[in-house]
């Protein structure tokens, strides 16, 4: 899946920097700009490399970058990564997606991926659903619900493969038949959590699994951090799904808005903590959204929009303008004469009592000696006389 324009030697070396540099490194990123990764590697792994051969490095974390740059051996990476299923990809692979490249600097070096589908591809109409670990039920069902309903429209549901809001978002898009991508924190033949093993299985499978880091590396809280930025820069939207006021999720938002992306966010309770970040998401510049209908409307294109919303059809709502005041003047308990309906209507008693005939066809009111009463169905539901539909 690669296009040529990558050399062997740019691969190999991108490879070996992401044992070398953390995810995000916004410093290395500028090395990469000005040297290349060959050249990068080059001088760290040089006996000639000294303070100042890389800008804005003090002699302490040069040492630190010189001894991880000695061990690494990239053919054995890109090996093991081949050996599961999986491929490295970089910037100027035909697979890279482009809208990482907002990120700048602190662009990932390149990405481990497992899985078939073509990420770029994938890309193009994906929608990041993220959320708290320890969520409720509530924020379970919806994330799954959200998932369910993106795969359903042919959108690409990107989450963490975290346990709570992102597994049910995963697993969501996986039940529909649809399809996910999991951004790890971790290399992609690492399982973590180890309680979501079978579901990670499944989403390489079925989707894709994609990490910064190299086969076998371990994930550290920074990194699930800098995990998120991928996570926002891939997609075309994020949905935050219940979420504290510190939280992992927020940080995907934040970075979202940053990148011009959209943020979203599912409303609850407002006595939840849970809820409380995903609120203050919402008093801000993120849209509220409620179901796929309404994300897609926000993400989608032109004319995507999602159906009105309205309460049931009653049978008064059927009712021409006239007819509806001579039934709103009527009392909700007792009998009342024509002239007065006709005077409460604001109409003539003739045309008061061709209605009052009408409203008795469809069971509205009923005739009682010299009078008309709202039937007893009809008082139960609702009390004309105040405007209560």
């Amino acid at each position: 899946m690669v296009s040529g324009e990558v050399s062997e030697g740019e691969r190999a070396a991108r490879a070996a920097l992401t044992r070398v540099l953390e995810p995000g490194d916004e410093r290395g990123g500028r090395w990469l700009r000005e040297f290349g990764a060959e050249g990068v590697l080059a001088l760290l792994t040089s006996q000639d490399c000294r303070e100042g051969a890389l800008p804005g490095v003090t002699e302490t974390r040069l040492r630190g970058l010189r001894a991880r740059a000695s061990g690494v051996i990239p053919a054995r990476d890109l090996d093991a990564v081949r050996a599961i299923g999986g491929r490295f990809i970089v910037p100027g692979d035909a697979e890279w997606p482009s809208q990482l490249d907002d990120l700048g600097d602190a662009r990932p070096l390149g990405l481990w991926l497992r899985g078939r589908p073509d990420l770029r591809i994938w890309a193009l109409s994906s929608v990041a659903v993220v959320g708290a670990r320890a969520c409720t039920p509530y924020g379970s069902h919806m994330a799954a619900a959200l998932g369910t309903g993106l795969a359903e429209r042919g959108w690409v549901v990107v989450s963490g493969g975290a346990y709570g809001v992102d597994g049910a978002a995963h697993r969501g898009a996986l039940g529909a038949g649809g399809a996910t991508v999991a951004v790890l924190a971790c290399g992609v033949d690492v399982v973590y959590p180890r309680g979501h093993a079978e579901l990670i299985g499944r989403i390489a499978e079925q989707g894709l699994v994609v990490g910064e880091l190299p086969p076998g590396d371990h994930p550290t809280p920074s990194r699930f951090i800098l995990r998120n930025r991928v996570i926002a820069a891939l997609t075309r939207g994020t949905v935050v799904v219940e979420a504290e006021y510190r939280s992992g999720s927020l940080v995907t938002a934040r970075s979202a808005q940053q990148l011009g992306r959209f943020t979203m966010g599912v409303p609850g309770p407002v006595t939840s903590g849970l809820s409380a970040g995903v609120h203050e998401l919402l008093r801000g510049e993120g849209v509220l959204v409620t179901d796929a209908a309404e994300v897609i409307e926000l993400v989608g294109g032109m004319g995507e929009l999602a159906p009105a919303r309205r309460g049931p059809v009653l049978p008064r709502d059927l009712l021409d303008l006239r007819s509806r005041r001579v039934l709103e003047a009527m009392p909700a308990r007792g009998a009342m004469a024509v002239p007065e309906v006709a005077r409460g209507a604001g109409t003539t008693a003739d045309e008061t009592l061709g209605r009052l005939y009408e409203l008795h066809s469809l069971g509205f009111v009923e005739r009682l000696h010299e009078g008309w009463r709202l039937t007893p169905r009809t008082s139960r539901g609702s009390n004309a006389r105040r405007g209560v539909t």
